[in-house]
């Protein structure tokens, strides 16, 4: 099972996003401060769970932590400053939003942008190694997964309620076919590549 924090004496927040790879939605961001204590068997990354652990693990976090917060940045602030400055700042914004100040946060991951002056350190794989940025993989993930079903009701000509905004095939056809929508990040690439050594 993974340890909640690095350090149990100190208050740590584990932050972790999702949705940075997505053609169309926010990119989503949480922060959560386990208790020392905490520990589940199945809290791992969340892209390890199936659908209905996330949820289980969801209730579990959200009833357990000393404190959590999700937050997230649109597209169209993804198309002014960029995915990874708009993951950091969506990440931000969820430490911000905690209702008790971490002494340290843990992010998951090789690069970070300070917030304040609370500590950081960068965990690659992070999602896989400490129970805090587990936790924050999973409510970023869910409640992005939860916004991106609502959206797929008003577009759904784009299978949002499988592919939840990732770049497939049928994602990518839909938008050939369709155009785009209010909520694609006009920034990617919408549009399938060409074929590479295609005869014409």
């Amino acid at each position: 099972m993974l340890p909640s924090r690095l350090d149990p004496n100190i208050l740590e927040a584990g932050c972790d996003e999702a949705g940075r790879g997505c053609l169309a939605g926010p990119v989503y961001a949480a922060a959560v401060i386990l208790p020392s204590t905490f520990q589940h068997e199945k809290l791992n990354d969340s892209k390890q769970l199936t659908a209905a652990d996330r949820q289980v693990l969801r209730a579990l976090i959200e009833k357990e932590a000393i404190a959590y917060a999700v937050s997230f940045c649109q597209p169209s602030t993804i198309d002014r400053i960029n995915i990874l400055n708009a993951s950091f700042e969506a990440m931000h914004k969820a430490v911000r939003r905690l209702s008790i100040t971490p002494e340290k946060l843990l992010i998951d991951g090789n690069r970070f942008k300070p917030y304040k002056n609370i500590p950081f350190e960068c965990i690659v794989k992070g999602d896989g190694k400490i129970a805090s940025i587990a936790a924050a993989s999973i409510l970023a993930k869910t409640y992005r997964d939860d916004y991106m079903l609502r959206k797929h009701r008003d577009f759904p000509d784009y299978s949002w309620d499988t592919n939840k905004g990732y770049p497939t095939i049928a994602h990518r056809e839909a938008i050939v076919l369709h155009g785009t929508t209010p909520i694609h990040r006009k920034s990617f690439q919408l549009y399938p590549p060409p074929v590479q050594g295609t005869l014409f």
